[in-house]
């Protein structure tokens, strides 16, 4: 069997060590403002309907809306920026970021609010596709999975403390204040992306349409759809966790949020892990760690009432679920080594695509059968991803086989 496609490009940047590390600290760091920025609006809508004179209905479409332009207009914007250098690329979205957190701040209307969610919708995936393959290129090929991790640690940074945090935010300062910080925060991350990142030149030019090839190869497509059914498993149940634990496991609705930042905290575990089991059997792992969710949503469903065990349920489910954002991502990069960047943000619109169906099934699950369902369901959805991975894994070692 041959080794697996590395996340670099065959001519890595001469950059010492230090300052590598450095520059995936900063995108970290960006990822945890990107990634607050896009779901901190989730605590806020109650208030900032109030303040809009607009239903928390209405208000909802904005969560809506943010998913929809990030699956569609994902991978053309970054297939149409892949040749711009990296660093100019990622001050630039920073600064965007910080515009439209201002933007949304002083926003007189739900429709002023909706153009300030549009524009950090539009660069969220360009950010998460280049920055991935931007982090595998700093670290080399020997470390280029626990960079991309390093750069999603920004993914459960954010879930862990920045929705919490900004939530606390809004309380003091109001919703506008808390998206005034996000904007301040932005523009730190600006500057500290153009003081650490080192001048990195983008992808080859080449014609739109022979970058778009990628997406109509049986190989690439079947890692998408493999993508599009972990994340739907994964959010059929997590989607519906704090229904879970307070109509199931009669957890106190004050102290949901605080078992949420447990299970959060687990997942920090299951991102490192996750960067480093994947760099070269990806499909292997993405298998196994299906396998590890089913067990724990299944067992979280079972063992709700046995308060330790449940405990032990959750942090096997937390593990699992989180150890999932990286290694889909190195995953879908290494089926496609010449278009990583936008073989990266095509993952994350299939990650937003699951995401949407995922809510869809357990949100149907729940009317019908109850919060216990969804996460049966999901369990039965990860065993679903667990096989297809371990068939397309054996499908490629058949390949390599003949091709020997």
């Amino acid at each position: 069997m041959s080794p697996a496609p590395s996340l670099n490009r065959d001519a890595r940047p001469s950059i010492p060590a230090t300052q590598g590390k450095a520059a995936t600290a900063v995108l970290a760091v960006a990822a945890f403002v990107i990634v607050t920025t896009e779901f901190l609006i989730v605590g806020l809508l109650p208030a900032l309907a109030r303040d809009l004179g607009t239903s928390a209905a209405a208000a909802g479409q904005l969560v809506t809306l943010f998913a929809l332009v990030v699956a569609l207009a994902g991978p053309p914007l970054t297939a149409w920026l892949a040749p711009v250098g990296r660093k100019r690329l990622f001050v630039a979205i920073a600064l965007l970021f910080a515009g439209s957190n201002a933007l949304a701040a002083v926003a007189p209307s739900l429709g002023v609010l909706a153009l300030a969610r549009l524009l950090p919708a539009m660069a969220l995936p360009v950010f998460w596709g280049t920055a991935s393959e931007t982090a595998a290129q700093l670290a080399g090929p020997s470390r280029a999975g626990r960079a991309v991790a390093s750069v999603y640690l920004g993914i459960s940074a954010a879930l862990l403390l920045g929705i919490p945090l900004g939530t606390l935010a809004a309380d003091t300062v109001g919703w506008r204040g808390a998206f005034g910080l996000l904007a301040l925060l932005s523009l730190l991350v600006a500057l500290a992306l153009q003081w650490k990142m080192p001048a990195l030149e983008g992808a080859p030019r080449m014609p739109l349409a022979q970058q778009l090839r990628v997406l109509r190869t049986p190989r690439f497509l079947a890692q998408i759809a493999l993508s599009v059914l972990v994340f739907t498993a994964m959010f059929t149940a997590y989607t519906y966790l704090a229904e879970i634990l307070e109509r199931a496991a009669g957890v106190a609705p004050a102290r949901v949020g605080w078992w949420l930042m447990g299970f959060g905290a687990v997942g920090l575990a299951g991102n490192w892990l996750g960067g480093r089991w994947a760099e070269r059997h990806a499909l292997r792992v993405t298998a196994a760690l299906c396998l590890v969710l089913a067990l724990g949503m299944a067992a979280t469903v079972q063992l709700a009432q046995a308060l330790p065990w449940l405990v032990v349920a959750l942090a096997v489910w937390g593990v699992a679920n989180t150890a999932l954002y990286p290694v889909c991502q190195i995953r879908v990069m290494q089926s496609a080594p010449q278009a990583q960047a936008l073989a990266g943000t095509a993952n994350v619109s299939a990650a937003n695509a699951g995401i949407a169906l995922g809510a869809l099934l357990g949100g149907w699950a729940l009317q019908t059968a109850g919060p216990l369902s969804t996460g049966r369901v999901a369990a039965g959805l990860a065993m679903l991803a667990a096989v297809a991975a371990l068939c397309m894994a054996r499908s490629g070692r058949a390949r390599h086989a003949h091709c020997a």
